[in-house]
């Protein structure tokens, strides 16, 4: 759930190829807080503001941190043992288990902090057949423009990431080990990922199917101010980073969704003539046309295993801070629990190469780029803080 509004949803139908599901507002009872549901194969988003002058909680979170990630929920089969479990770990519990329930059945929810203002909903479904949620009704509209535009082609949500500040990462990876029993799936070091100027360092966690994946990075020192660094900054707190969305066709879901009007990263051509002299001595062969995938600017990374297909768009809202990603993977097993229903759960492949780790320098540069245009790739002093250039 976000602190975005109408605006932001019919933002994302219109460029990112969503439909309208769901709304609760004053017309369904709900006075305080109104809230526009948009659908996307399994992805769910939820946009929500305030209806009245003087909600605290939102209007804060909305002048500190702007247009953001409020809330990543998931699908749970019993909430009860899981918040006591956490709470026994010293969980902070913001709103206890509680049902809510209407003509189609009952809902219990339960809502845990994690890191910076980002918190977890947990939402045990018990049989519930409504559109959503309890209270929640259908759309008051539906933009008949929608019906002549392409699909957006996005199927599910990959992973979603966090960004840390310097040297928080590692308490954040031990919370979800503590308090929601996830393990370390893959991880990677500032040596590992770094440019000329900046560097990062990422620890992903997985539930213990490993159906749900959280990457939590953090900067690490270097010539200039990382574009996490810039993250925590203009966000005011470690947040969600980007929500990356799986395809199985990237080359059609990325030349609709730019002829829809959606913007993203670029990177050199430079980028493609170094792909294809190291893909001579790869085991992997790419399937897709390396001509279309460097005419739509979408990055490549492989193992001996595999491949997957990725690229970034620009954010998606004034303050450089949350973007998104639409990645496909190829010859690695997707979770075999697909057919449930995605509402809140994170659903991601069974991946084991990484997350575009062979991108993250051109994705880093990409954004240098842009961070530069900004006036945000700042010099770094010795104390760690930074001055401009």
């Amino acid at each position: 759930m976000t602190t975005f509004e109408i605006c932001a949803a019919s933002y994302y139908c219109n460029k990112l190829g969503f439909e309208p599901l769901a709304y609760r507002g004053l017309e369904t009872g709900s006075r305080d807080v109104v809230s526009h549901v948009v659908k996307q194969g399994k992805i769910i988003y939820v946009f929500s503001s305030a209806l009245n002058p003087g909600n605290k909680e939102m209007g804060e979170h909305l002048v500190k941190h702007g247009d953001g990630v409020k809330d990543v929920a998931f699908t749970v089969q019993d909430c009860d043992f899981l918040v006591q479990k956490a709470r026994e770990q010293g969980a902070v519990i913001v709103k206890e288990p509680h049902v809510l329930e209407d003509k189609f059945g009952k809902v219990k929810l339960a809502v845990l902090q994690t890191y910076g203002d980002t918190t977890h909903t947990l939402v045990e479904r018990e049989g519930y057949t409504g559109l959503f949620l309890p209270g929640f009704h259908t759309p008051l509209f539906r933009d008949p423009l929608l019906d002549q535009l392409p699909s957006g082609k996005l199927e599910f949500i990959d992973h979603v990431v966090g960004n840390q500040p310097d040297d928080e990462m590692v308490p954040v990876v031990e919370w979800y080990r503590r308090n929601l029993l996830f393990h370390r799936f893959w991880s990677v070091d500032d040596k590992q990922l770094q440019t000329e100027f900046s560097a990062l360092r990422s620890i992903v966690v997985a539930n213990y199917e490993e159906t749900v994946k959280m990457p939590i990075n953090e900067p690490a020192i270097g010539k200039r101010k990382s574009q996490i660094q810039e993250y925590v900054e203009y966000y005011g707190s470690a947040g969600v980073q980007h929500i990356a969305m799986n395809t199985s066709n990237i080359i059609e879901a990325i030349r609709n969704l730019k002829e829809r009007g959606m913007e993203f990263m670029s990177v050199p051509e430079t980028y493609y003539q170094q792909l294809r002299e190291k893909l001579k001595h790869s085991k992997v062969k790419i399937s897709e046309d390396m001509n279309i995938l460097e005419e739509l600017k979408i990055l490549v990374d492989y193992d001996d295993n595999g491949y997957l297909l990725q690229i970034f768009t620009k954010p998606v809202q004034d303050r450089p801070t949350v973007f998104l990603e639409v990645i496909q993977r190829h010859n690695h097993q997707v979770s075999s629990d697909m057919s449930k229903p995605l509402s809140f759960s994170l659903k991601t492949s069974q991946i084991k190469c990484g997350f575009g780790a062979g991108n993250f320098k051109s994705l880093f540069e990409a954004i240098e780029v842009d961070q530069d245009a900004r006036g945000n790739l700042t010099v770094l002093t010795p104390n760690g803080t930074t001055e401009e250039i």
